[in-house]
């Protein structure tokens, strides 16, 4: 069987617009529970009407469904009126789709997704109009208008590369593969905890770097890791932070029948990401993440709290979890509606909670 149809097999979740590109993540405040935010509900939510327009640029598979439910149960939770539009990926789309929000005139707005370029004009019409704007997992800057909800780069690196210090046993070192495509914001944050890494640690002998990031990118990264395992036999680990990578790096090693000798390391989890996780002998031990249904739990959440002046600050990072194979297993976890009552910590309630949302 090719690489190609391996991947098919595996079921992969969308990957255009996936990974956000680069942007100045200047004027960064963090978001906290401002001393006079209300500690009532606000009549204005309490009296109905209360309206949040929801403009995702991605819409279809695990990740982005999860993230869905979760702003519909946090919705339902406050007494908030939603108005959900979907771009199915197409950024002129989902540009004008802002627009329509906007003239909708509801109290906030959130962004799932997306590109800042492509959204400016709805950005500065939500400012013209008072909207306050959260963006969720989007490549836009955070401004007075404009509060950003995102998952901790950095910590999730972090984690993976701790759990792989454990793994070893103390000391990183040996030849490994990277897999990295830089100008995507989440990549290039990660990338800077791996530049980290290296630096502390020169036992890491990085003997390859691959990526690619476009529709085919496990197969294509697959491809490349094959490549350069070849060339590189004596590669211990191979570092993927993008569960596209960590799929393609994945196959890619049990395509060679390396699974005993060379691990992959990866980032985020959806159920298919699971099922590659769980399966025998799979290399893919350890992976980070946040849970994308508390993801839009707390997306919603801090709209609701804009609308309210609820808060300070303008930025909001969600902790992650390291969750390995050994977990998974143990847990019996086979798909991502079970991953809650397995691992709690994903589950951030008091989060951005607002006295009022009590």
């Amino acid at each position: 069987m090719s690489i190609q149809e391996k991947i098919k097999n595996v079921a992969l979740a969308p990957l255009v617009g996936a990974l956000m590109a680069s942007a100045a993540w200047a004027d960064q405040i963090p978001l906290t529970v401002s001393a006079s935010a209300p500690s009532e509900v606000p009549a204005s939510v309490s009296d109905g009407g209360f309206k949040i327009a929801v403009v995702r640029q991605l819409n279809v598979g695990d990740v982005y469904q999860a993230w869905i439910t979760g702003v519909q149960e946090e919705a339902e939770k406050l007494g908030v009126e939603l108005s959900i539009f979907n771009a199915d990926g197409d950024n002129a789309k989902q540009a004008l789709q802002l627009q329509q929000a906007v003239a909708e005139g509801p109290d906030a707005i959130v962004i799932g997704w997306g590109f800042g370029d492509s959204l400016q004009a709805g950005l500065e019409a939500a400012s013209a109009a008072g909207i306050p704007v959260v963006a969720s997992n989007a490549s836009i800057e955070a401004s007075d208008s404009v509060t950003l909800v995102n998952q901790s780069e950095h910590l999730m690196m972090e984690g993976i590369m701790q759990q792989m210090q454990s793994d070893m046993g103390g000391a990183v070192a040996g030849d490994m593969i990277y897999v990295y495509v830089a100008g995507y914001r989440p990549l290039d944050l990660r990338d800077e905890i791996w530049r980290k890494w290296k630096d502390a640690n020169p036992g890491i002998n990085e003997v390859a770097q691959i990526g690619v990031v476009n529709a085919n990118t496990a197969a294509e990264t697959a491809n490349q890791a094959i490549a350069a395992l070849q060339a590189n036999p004596d590669t211990v680990a191979i570092v993927a932070p993008y569960d596209e990578f960590t799929k393609g790096a994945t196959l890619a090693i049990q395509e060679l029948g390396l699974e005993d000798k060379v691990k992959a390391y990866g980032m985020d989890i959806s159920t298919a990401d699971i099922s590659v996780m769980i399966a025998d002998k799979s290399p893919w031990v350890a992976t980070a993440t946040t849970d994308m249904k508390n993801f839009g739990r707390i997306s919603l959440r801090v709209a609701a709290g804009e609308a309210t002046d609820a808060y300070e600050g303008n930025n909001l990072e969600i902790p992650p979890l390291v969750i390995t194979r050994d977990d998974l297993i143990s847990n019996g976890v086979t798909n991502v509606d079970q991953l809650g009552e397995a691992f709690p910590g994903l589950s951030t309630p008091g989060l951005a909670l607002a006295p009022w949302m009590n």
